[in-house]
């Protein structure tokens, strides 16, 4: 059994072994974290191992060709339609839609990952896909990387995590919360999955 911190909010499941379980029986999943720290992968790898339906906010909600975003309104609206769906995986951070998300969530898998190995992850990524786009982004979003985005990841924890656990408190106090911290606990997880 791989024991983590001790839980910081209502829901935080602390224990690998209970989470593996709850996600086998989950039929709607949220994975959330910081760019570059493997939520996408993750999300795949799940979706694919217990056939679920996977949603990519950047490519399924936020994006349009040429790094333009959708209306909020408009993409609201999508993320309300496919909420719906019976089974699905939803890779996607944002707090702003929580309030509609959560109620419909069975379990959150917060990826959190030192933000050293964000920026790795994201830079890897982009000398992997430079000038294409990877299969988890809109189409006409091929991969780019900028100061803004490096930023975006180094403030990530500051800025964005007091945010993420208002909206986990106010939204889904009853909804399981697994932290993974670290590529161990990742691998571990995988490992429980099979």
């Amino acid at each position: 059994m791989d024991q983590m911190a001790t839980p910081i909010f209502p829901g935080e499941v602390n224990d690998l072994k209970l989470a593996a379980d709850l996600i086998r029986r989950a039929d709607r999943i949220l994975v959330m974290g910081c760019s570059g720290g493997g939520k996408s992968t993750l999300s795949q790898k799940i979706a694919k191992r217990f056939d679920l339906s996977y949603v990519s906010i950047d490519r399924d909600v936020l994006w349009l060709p040429g790094w333009k975003q959708r209306d909020k309104m408009e993409q609201r609206s999508i993320i309300a339609e496919r909420i719906l769906g019976e089974r699905w995986i939803m890779d996607g951070t944002n707090p702003s839609t929580f309030d509609i998300r959560l109620p419909r969530t069975d379990i959150v898998i917060w990826v959190r990952m030192p933000r050293l190995l964000c920026l790795w992850g994201a830079v890897s990524r982009w000398l992997k896909w430079v000038g294409r786009t990877r299969p988890e982004m809109a189409p006409g979003c091929p991969e780019k990387i900028d100061w803004e985005f490096l930023q975006f990841i180094w403030t990530f924890e500051e800025k964005f995590t007091p945010r993420v656990l208002a909206g986990l408190v106010e939204h889904g106090p009853d909804v399981p919360v697994l932290q993974l911290t670290s590529r161990r606990q990742m691998r571990a997880l995988f490992d429980l999955l099979d």
